[in-house]
């Protein structure tokens, strides 16, 4: 254990360009690599789906389609196979935002701060806002660059089988919906900023890593919440005679409305062509199904009013971690101890 004290006199990295870049880069090498590789086995994986698997789940459906009710022939290991594929690929780029977040709380800082390494960097004449601001913004940026590629990959991908695969998600399902668009680099930035904030709280990497996925896992079902009151609804009337209108993408909220337009619960009797349904739907006074909805063309709408607020708390959790360590390390003069990482 060794006791470093410092001086006036700048003697680390803190006079050079982007040392400090280089050293956080450095010093998470592990973390670099294993991005890296989950950024390109992602982008391998999701162009092969782009590619040969769509292509044979959509000939494979045509050739289902033209059936009809007939028995005949057609490529069902295509369909499966690109099913089962498009819904591992959705659901891992739905983790990455709790896999950063993760390690931004118990490797980025809370392991820093446990092992006394940052306060060791702090006694190099480089303040700690410094080394804060290099520890966000050097992961901010990879993290952004590679996300956004796998949500462009993912979202071509979508594009290319809607319509054309049945087995394909909605765009309006939840993992789906974020996968194809800013929320997921949002959520990831998110995930990093609170880890940050984690691991500086409680300077403990275990808890900070426990904590920051919560945070996450809490900022996501958030969302998922007020979703679909972040933009205004379409409101779709229907007849009676029909079960209701179908397909109109994010469903919010449903009922019947009566003849002075008010708005009430749906029985979900049926078509008022059944004479039951009929009578009941005259005791309630209703003439008509209402349906307030999104369409898909709300789909940037929503996509970047919750982008935008996922990004306003990833700033306020980032402001608060800055002003949370100047205050703990509002002296000039940095002491530190180290402590050897456990082997």
């Amino acid at each position: 254990m060794t006791a470093l004290a410092s001086t006036g006199t700048p003697t680390g990295p803190a006079g050079r360009p982007f040392a400090m870049t280089r050293m956080t880069l450095l010093l998470h090498r592990p973390a670099l690599y294993a991005w890296m590789g989950l950024s390109v086995v992602g982008a391998a994986l999701l162009l092969w789906l782009y590619g040969p698997l769509t292509d044979a789940a959509i000939t494979g459906w045509r050739q289902f389609l033209a059936c009809g009710q007939s028995a005949c022939s057609y490529d069902q290991n295509a369909i499966l196979t690109y099913k089962t594929v498009s819904q591992y690929a959705t659901y891992a780029m739905n983790l990455v935002p709790f896999l950063v977040a993760a390690w931004a709380g118990a490797s980025l800082i809370g392991r820093e701060l446990e092992n006394g390494t940052a306060q060791l960097v702090w006694a190099q004449s480089v303040s700690p806002a410094r080394w804060l601001a290099a520890k966000l913004a050097v992961p901010a940026a990879l993290v952004t660059a590679g996300t956004s590629v796998l949500v462009l990959l993912h979202r071509m991908v979508w594009f290319k089988g809607r319509g054309k695969i049945d087995n394909a998600k909605p765009w309006a399902e939840e993992s789906t919906f974020h996968a194809n668009g800013t929320t997921t680099i949002a959520f990831a930035l998110a995930g990093l900023a609170f880890g940050a904030l984690a691991g500086i709280v409680l300077r403990r990497s275990l808890a900070a890593l426990v904590v920051a996925v919560l945070c996450t896992v809490g900022i996501r079902f958030a969302v998922s919440l007020a979703l679909p009151h972040l933009w205004p609804t379409v409101t779709t009337v229907t007849s009676l005679t029909h079960d209701g209108p179908k397909d109109l993408g994010l469903m919010v909220d449903s009922g019947l409305l009566t003849s002075s337009g008010a708005r009430i619960a749906n029985p979900f009797c049926g078509t008022s062509h059944s004479a039951m349904c009929r009578a009941e739907y005259d005791k309630l006074d209703a003439v008509s199904y209402y349906s307030d909805s999104h369409p898909f063309s709300h789909f940037w709408s929503l996509q970047l009013t919750a982008t935008a607020l996922v990004l306003a708390l990833a700033g306020l959790a980032v402001l608060v971690s800055f002003r949370l360590l100047k205050r703990r390390t509002g002296a000039s003069t940095v002491t530190a101890t180290y402590k050897e990482p456990a082997a």
